[in-house]
């Protein structure tokens, strides 16, 4: 049985968890888990002040219950293990993550999955702004790892992104991809303007219906269908995440981009 966290009520200020990962509570005891530090405001308090907490982490999962809008940093840096968020969560899920999953069943804020360096995150609501991006100041957003988010996101999806895959499954804001460095982020509903600015490296997929307006420093490559393409879709329905048949068989166009960055960036529009 998973270690099961349960939120008393919700704070009147920001309540911070990041500490609170599987793979640090597998050999503790319930009193022991109870004793953790959590942050309120700026204030350290016990987890046990907060939560009620009962199961053990045996199996290394650990599931959090309750109004956790105004609980952030769940799953931050965490290396191994399975948290299960049941509900809507607040900001920096998955920060910073190495390794294990992280499934919430409903919305999450902003920054879901900044700066992970592995694992996978699978938001079954939407989510807010900077999806798997850099903090700012800091060279690089996510290295590796699997973003999945069943529902819309806002501003600046895959900000400076390293490495890795997000898929979108429906609308995103602007300026996706900005700044990127590699990887692979595919939206499949409508999005914003912007996409791809000043990104060097990697590939934005748009497979909406909507229009698509690129920067003019992206350029016509041609129209064909890549094979990285189907492995990835492939991959994509393996883990669950549903998308419109058509796109197995469609072609698409490729533009490169950004030439003000060495336009070696690649964006596909469904033809």
């Amino acid at each position: 049985m998973a270690w099961q966290l349960t939120y008393k009520s919700p704070q009147p200020v920001p309540v911070e968890v990041e500490e609170i990962v599987p793979d640090r509570m597998a050999d503790l005891s319930a009193d022991q888990v109870c004793r953790l530090p959590v942050m309120v405001g700026n204030r350290k308090v016990e987890l046990g002040e907060l939560f009620d907490v009962s199961g053990h982490g045996d199996d290394l999962a650990l599931e959090f219950h309750g109004e956790l809008e105004g609980v952030h940093w769940i799953g931050a840096g965490m290396s191994n293990g399975d948290i299960r968020i049941h509900g809507m969560a607040g900001r920096h899920i998955g920060s910073g993550m190495k390794g294990g999953h992280i499934r919430v069943l409903g919305n999450a804020g902003d920054w879901v999955g900044a700066e992970m360096k592995g694992g996978l995150i699978h938001v079954h609501g939407s989510a807010g702004h900077l999806v798997g991006a850099a903090y700012r100041g800091s060279r690089r957003g996510m290295t590796a790892g699997t973003i999945l988010i069943d529902g819309s996101v806002g501003n600046e999806l895959g900000h400076t992104m390293r490495r890795g895959l997000i898929a979108v499954r429906e609308s995103a804001g602007d300026l996706i991809g900005f700044n990127m460095l590699a990887g692979t982020v595919l939206v499949f509903g409508d999005v914003g303007i912007r996409h791809g600015a000043g990104m060097k490296r990697g590939t934005l997929g748009f497979f909406g219906s909507g229009p698509k307006p690129l920067l003019p420093t992206f350029r016509f490559a041609c129209r064909y269908r890549p094979l990285a393409i189907d492995l990835l879709l492939r991959q994509l329905a393996a883990l669950g995440f549903e998308f419109e048949g058509r796109l197995l068989n469609d072609t698409f166009d490729i533009y490169n981009g950004d030439f003000i960055a060495g336009g070696r960036g690649e964006a596909l529009l469904t033809a």
